[in-house]
């Protein structure tokens, strides 16, 4: 069904579902490919752990699928030291990136006492085939930081407890994750 404004996504929503139409300077989950792309962005992206800046940058990488709002793989020399910490024989396999690995993310509240966020980053040593520019980056669940920006906004979390996405007004759905989208 094509929208008022001419508008048609790439893979239309399940059962039906009608997708968002993105109005100017939105994307459309829907208008993201599958298996993902990769792709730089030079957006700033501040991630806050307590009082803590774990990540400030401007050299991330943005994994855009079908149906999810972008993560966001973070530039490792843009990670504060120690904010990272391994968590061993923690694994997870991607049908398209590979074998991913998890730490714990680490910060401080503001009377300078631990925050930690059990398995809250993750990223692949060795990437499959076609993934190899997300060699070293780190990827974070917003929704286990305190505060995530992309140029400002405030981040709002991929809803579901597996999905990593960066929901911000850039990205229109509906986006996997809720209740009822498991099959998707």
């Amino acid at each position: 069904m094509t929208a008022v404004g001419g508008w048609r996504p790439r893979t239309p929503p399940p059962g039906g579902r009608p997708a968002v139409e993105p109005q100017a300077g939105q994307e459309s989950v829907w208008d993201y490919p599958r298996p993902p792309g990769v792709e730089p962005s030079g957006e700033r992206v501040v991630v806050l752990l307590g009082a803590s800046v774990v990540v400030d940058t401007r050299r991330s990488l943005r994994v855009l699928e079908t149906s999810h709002p972008p993560t966001y793989y973070l530039h490792p020399d843009d990670v504060t030291p120690g904010a990272l910490v391994p968590v061993p024989g923690a694994t997870s396999w991607c049908e398209f990136k590979g074998r991913a690995t998890y730490w714990d993310v680490v910060g401080h509240d503001a009377e300078g006492r631990e925050v930690r966020a059990r398995q809250a980053a993750w990223g692949y040593a060795a990437p499959s085939p076609g993934y190899e520019a997300l060699a070293g980056f780190v990827a974070l669940y917003p929704g286990r930081m305190t505060r995530c920006t992309v140029d400002g906004e405030a981040v709002e979390a991929q809803e579901g407890d597996f999905y990593g996405g960066w929901r911000t007004r850039r990205v229109v759905g509906p986006f996997k994750g809720a209740d009822g989208t498991r099959g998707w």
